[in-house]
């Protein structure tokens, strides 16, 4: 309970700066940071003075059990029946919304709730977008702890499939032993679906297992990532089945230079921009510029994808305590893609690798 006053009151503490009074919070990593509520139905409210959680009767006593610095509003039924006394006393006031947690119709669902409100009784919604976002981007200890364990895991995950890799196993296959492997040591879940990709195929960088047998003499893409204690890992490799050939190790050298630089040279104060354009430039001058094609990394924690990004355009200021993949690739149709990701946290203002998987020589 501890950690979730100390949470709260670093919320709070944000409400002047974002001009509201309270905050409604219904996407379900936000709920779960803020609350430690590991369940999937509830609503939030916290304002300067309460902090209220909104669900039915399937989770009253996981409410009570995991979310205690909480008080429950009994959410049964239609949203008409049990929204008023969410909003009680915040008449006249700002309640911010989280853009990205509501669909539309949840969106109308609440605007129906608040015209049905007395005037006097009636909050103002506005928009409060990275509201809970901007601290989360911060990984406290507890955290950096969880995602290391995450990525302890994934990474014995790949070393088990990548041993098992052969010519004639097929994608589906490959990817199979990874999930088994994963959810037999302790993973929760997968982070993502697992992306296995042999020869031309690795070209897609969001590929998805088939049904057909790895290549001879051909690359293999792999990018895999476990759930430990609610938090993510992230992690890519590309192996080769049978002696690499020269362009092969041309392209191979070229990515992990870029990866390897990048993550030498990366430091706290740096946009997004300027991490990314480390990798890029590597890539650029060995002229495969047009082949590289996303940012270099992203955030990592209870969500695979969170703050900050590490691309073109990327205006995220960089931090200690956040953690972050480090994942340029070159990919060329017709012949395949190569990747190489690790997953990092930022000390000391300089990046520390967690991932310790095995990158070819």
């Amino acid at each position: 309970m501890t950690n979730q006053l100390a949470r709260l009151d670093r919320l709070r503490a944000r409400f002047d700066a974002l001009g509201i009074d309270a905050l409604l919070i219904a996407t379900p990593s936000n709920r779960r940071w803020i609350s430690g509520f590991t369940g999937t139905a509830g609503t939030l409210l916290v304002s300067r003075s309460q902090a209220l959680f909104a669900t039915d009767a399937r989770y009253y006593e996981q409410v009570a059990a995991q979310a205690a610095a909480f008080s429950l509003v009994p959410a049964n039924g239609p949203m008409a029946e049990w929204a008023p006394a969410l909003l009680a006393g915040l008449g006249g006031q700002r309640v911010g919304f989280e853009p990205g947690g509501l669909t539309y119709a949840n969106f109308e669902e609440w605007k129906t709730v608040l015209a049905a409100l007395p005037d006097a009784d009636r909050p103002a919604f506005v928009p409060a977008p990275g509201a809970i976002e901007a601290l989360r981007a911060v990984k406290e200890p507890e955290e950096v702890d969880s995602l290391t364990q995450a990525v302890l895991l994934g990474d014995a995950a790949f070393t088990h499939a990548a041993s098992l890799a052969h010519p004639g196993m097929t994608e589906r296959g490959l990817a199979w032993e990874v999930q088994r492997f994963a959810m037999e040591h302790g993973a929760a879940d997968l982070s993502f679906p697992t992306i296995i990709a042999t020869g031309p195929w690795g070209a897609l960088p969001h590929a998805y297992p088939r049904d057909v047998p790895l290549e001879p003499d051909a690359g293999v893409v792999m990018d895999l990532g476990v759930i430990v204690d609610g938090y993510c890992s992230d992690l890519t490799r590309t192996i080769f089945l049978g002696e690499t050939d020269a362009r092969f190790r041309e392209i191979y050298d070229i990515v992990l230079t870029a990866q390897e630089m990048a993550e030498e040279r990366i430091e706290a104060g740096m946009t997004g921009e300027q991490a990314h354009q480390i990798a890029a430039t590597v890539i650029a001058q060995a002229g495969y510029a047009d082949y590289f094609g996303h940012g270099l990394g992203h955030g990592v924690g209870l969500d695979i994808h969170e703050a900050p990004r590490l691309g073109p355009r990327s205006s995220d200021i960089l931090v200690d305590g956040q953690v972050v993949t480090v994942e340029p690739g070159i990919y060329l149709p017709g012949w395949g893609g190569i990747r190489i990701e690790d997953q990092c946290v930022m000390e000391n203002g300089r990046l520390r690798r967690l991932s310790t998987a095995a990158k070819l020589n």
